[in-house]
């Protein structure tokens, strides 16, 4: 692909994953893209904040429970957009309406309200989902040594200026999936304890 005008550092971003494309549609979440796109020229490494709600919403869940909805959205469904770490969390970038429509949908599932739903659900954290009038702080475009266990980082990095983003409905059989995994692995006891095992997972 020829470089534009629009893409005079494109070398730059390839070093994390983040093309000059994918940088342009991050940018273009904000209301100065252009500025945004000469802060990443001068300071490649730099996080920025940026809005949600227009490119993008984010939903962000624990670190660990992220990476097995990641999992099952790569192992078993149409993939992901992108996603990054920050802080201890996983952001999952999704669709704009997503943060909207989310939560509902989880309140729909009884999304640990119901002690019926409290075994499946109970021991997982609520996802915090960011839209319209939220922003979000997104990793640098181009990666670091930094080893810190919050550090901020690209997992699966945008590369088009139009990612393909999952919507609140993929998110959720995600996240449920995800819930069910947990729970498969906490109800069987160690190999070492003296006691019969029964796969209950495939009861009626």
């Amino acid at each position: 692909m020829s470089r534009t005008q629009d893409e005079p550092f494109a070398d730059r971003f390839d070093i994390s994953g983040v093309t000059s494309d994918g940088a342009a549609w991050l940018a273009s979440a904000g209301t100065y893209p252009r500025s945004t796109l000469a802060l990443w020229k001068e300071r490649p490494d730099a996080p920025v904040v940026l809005p949600c709600g227009s490119a993008f919403d984010v939903v962000s869940a624990p670190a660990v429970f992220g990476r097995r909805m990641v999992d099952r959205l790569w192992e078993e469904g149409p993939g992901s957009g992108p996603v990054a770490t920050y802080r201890g969390r996983m952001l999952l970038f999704a669709g704009p309406g997503t943060a909207q429509r989310l939560p509902s949908l989880l309140g729909w599932e009884e999304w640990g309200t119901h002690s019926g739903e409290h075994s499946r659900t109970g021991s997982v954290p609520p996802l915090l989902c960011h839209g319209k009038g939220d922003a979000v702080t997104v990793p640098a475009l181009v990666g670091t040594a930094s080893s810190a266990p919050f550090d901020s980082r690209w997992l699966v990095a945008p590369d088009t200026r139009r990612p393909w983003l999952p919507g609140a409905e993929i998110l959720l059989w995600a996240a449920v999936r995800a819930a069910r995994a947990t729970v498969r692995i906490s109800i069987f006891p160690p190999a070492d304890q003296d006691a019969k095992v029964y796969d209950v997972s495939r009861r009626r």
